[in-house]
């Protein structure tokens, strides 16, 4: 059983060191879709990915073109999103062999294209306080990934 962790634009290197961290942790491919904002040779990334940082099997793809081509053979995709509907325990994202679990980029999301081709893929985490608009990346990856570990076990 495979997990993948598709982070589209990330923006913020402390997100990803922390991502590429949990990924290894808990035996997820990382892929991150360019462009990136940021260098993954900033020593911020490594920083926050401590010493494992050359451990995380990382997989950089030049856009979301050529990673969404291979896609269907990495495993079933979810798509996380503060404007679904569908809460993220309310979906089977552990029941196949392999899940891939796409995230967007800190500040705007996910492409309005992806949106409307994958709509009846897309999940939420809920949020109770109105004064908060999303959980951090990082947190929601950590989230994402013992959600399906949790489903697994079944």
């Amino acid at each position: 059983m495979a997990t993948h962790v598709v982070l589209v634009h990330p923006e913020i290197h402390w997100n990803t060191g922390n991502v590429g961290r949990t990924c290894l942790a808990t035996g997820a491919t990382l892929h991150l879709i360019e462009p990136l904002g940021f260098s993954l040779d900033e020593r911020e990334v490594k920083r926050a990915g401590l010493d494992y940082w050359e451990h995380v099997d990382l997989r950089v793809w030049p856009g979301w073109d050529e990673f969404e081509r291979e896609m269907p053979s990495l495993g079933e995709p979810w798509f996380f999103s503060t404007k679904a509907t569908l809460l993220f325990w309310d979906a089977p994202l552990g029941s196949t062999d392999n899940a891939v679990l796409v995230f967007g980029r800190e500040t705007g999301g996910l492409p309005a294209e992806i949106h409307e081709r994958y709509s009846d893929r897309f999940v939420l985490m809920p949020i109770v306080s109105p004064l908060v608009r999303s959980l951090n990346l990082s947190t929601s990856v950590a989230i994402a990934i013992y959600e399906v570990i949790r489903q697994r076990r079944g």
